[in-house]
């Protein structure tokens, strides 16, 4: 029997602005593989070489899996859950599902829009869940030249805010990194079910917690130059991608909850496990009328506008 959960069907404003183009409601008894596939392990390769890095970068402890311990579907609700279980070397488990498959192949991936999560999020030091969408294909460069997107990040140990995020700029080190941070209000936390969306224009990201804008952003760069296989600064508006690059191209959808990093640090002896993060639904909304040119480029520190970057020889 289907759980009725209220504001289930919470719409993100009338029907003649948006329109749904993708969702899932998670009514099966497993996740679905036509929409959804898993990142496993404790790592991945990048770049051409092959070049394995791991804890997925941030020196994270859980190892992902797609077992049912981690990652199962009950009464229309997806289950991300963390375990205090070693595994492969690991002292946790958890589970991490994209809309792109391993392979690279796409099951769902979108170019502006509005996406919306529906979720009951876990607490606890070194617990880091989250709701982001990364690029489909590194058009401009590698992380973080092509962008992504956090619609919702939670450092475990601080339930009551709302982190969202956009990480832009050159390929690694030179990414850039933009944080809003919003208090859940009247003294409530993310433990409670609550609705996380970005409504994502050609030139701006704006961030929404149960159908409020607190958040909005509409400055970032793109540059796809490289300098001994690392990204550079660029020194002129002659290296930057046009604008409103990399946010200009489709993304698809991540959900995960990962375990200890460099972000939230290490789970002490009072965070809990299993450690769920609840997702009621996730729906994607396309603007009924379409999309305009891109707004202007809003205010910002362009690289070659501070003093730490000096020419190239």
């Amino acid at each position: 029997m289907k759980k009725i959960i209220t504001s289930r069907n919470f719409k993100p404003t009338d029907d003649s602005e948006w329109t749904l183009v993708w969702s899932d409601e998670f009514d099966g008894d497993q996740v679905n593989p036509q929409k959804w596939d898993f990142d496993l392990g404790n790592g991945f390769f990048a770049g051409k070489d092959k070049t394995w890095v791991s804890g997925w970068g941030n020196d994270e402890l859980q190892y992902y899996t797609r077992d049912p311990s981690n990652i199962f579907v009950r009464d229309s609700v997806l289950h991300i859950r963390a375990l205090q279980k070693a595994l492969h070397g690991c002292a946790y488990t958890s589970a991490r599902i994209k809309t792109r498959r391993r392979d690279g192949a796409p099951l769902f991936v979108k170019q502006y829009g509005r996406f919306e999560f529906r979720a009951k999020v876990p607490c606890g030091k070194g617990l880091w869940p989250a709701l982001w969408l990364l690029p489909h294909e590194d058009h401009y460069g590698s992380w973080a030249a092509s962008g992504e997107i956090d619609v919702m990040e939670i450092l475990g140990e601080h339930p009551e805010n709302v982190l969202g995020s956009i990480h832009f700029g050159s390929t690694f080190p030179e990414r850039k990194l933009v944080t809003h941070t919003h208090t859940v209000p009247d003294g409530g936390n993310v433990g409670d079910w609550h609705i996380y969306a970005v409504e994502w224009d050609p030139g701006e990201i704006r961030w929404l917690f149960d159908g409020v804008t607190w958040a909005r952003q509409n400055f970032w760069w793109s540059c796809s130059s490289t300098h001994d296989g690392h990204g550079t600064a660029p020194l002129g508006p002659s290296e930057l991608n046009a604008w409103p690059a990399p946010f200009d191209r489709p993304f698809y959808i991540v959900v995960n909850v990962a375990v200890g990093g460099n972000f939230p640090g290490a789970p002490n002896g009072q965070t809990r496990f299993p450690a769920d993060l609840l997702v009621d639904y996730v729906r994607v909304y396309d603007r009924a009328k379409g999309y305009g040119a891109p707004q202007p480029r809003g205010e910002g520190p362009l690289p070659w506008t501070t003093p730490r970057y000096e020419p190239r020889s």
